[in-house]
Parts: C-alpha cells; sequence; structure tokens
C-alpha cells in the first residue's frame, strides 16, 4: 500500500515509451509542416518560417529520442 521506492527495470521488459518532450517536437514538426504546406498553396511566403520551424522540431524531437534512450542504457546496461 505505501511507497516501495523506484522501480528497477527488468530484462526483457518492452521499452518505456518516447520521452514526452521528444513527442510535443515531433507534433510541432508536423504541425509546422502542414502549415507550411498551406501558405505556400495560398502563394505566401511565410510559408519559409513554417519550414524552419518544422526543421528546428525535428532536431529537439531527434535530440529528446536519442537523450532518452541513452539514458535507459546507462541506468539498465
Amino acid at each position: 500500500m505505501g511507497d516501495t521506492g523506484p522501480e528497477t527495470p527488468v530484462t526483457g521488459q518492452e521499452p518505456t515509451p518516447m520521452p514526452r518532450l521528444a513527442l510535443y517536437a515531433l507534433v510541432i514538426c508536423v504541425l509546422a509542416v502542414a502549415a507550411a504546406v498551406v501558405s505556400f498553396v495560398e502563394g505566401s511566403w511565410l510559408g519559409i518560417v513554417w519550414v524552419l520551424l518544422a526543421g528546428v522540431s525535428s532536431n529537439m524531437a531527434i535530440y529528446y529520442i536519442r537523450r532518452g534512450r541513452a539514458s535507459r542504457t546507462t541506468t539498465t546496461g
């Protein structure tokens, strides 16, 4: 019933889900790409800003995914 402390990872256990910040960055990336497509279809050059935002957010997603994997391997290995 009480707190038994942190859970210890079990070998063979399925991997933990994607880090939350990586998921948010991935959602922002998808939304920025959609906004860029809409901007370019309407003939607006504002789409360039959306493309740049998509690039930054995709790099953030990759960074957080790799950081999450690295922290899991150091704690389990």
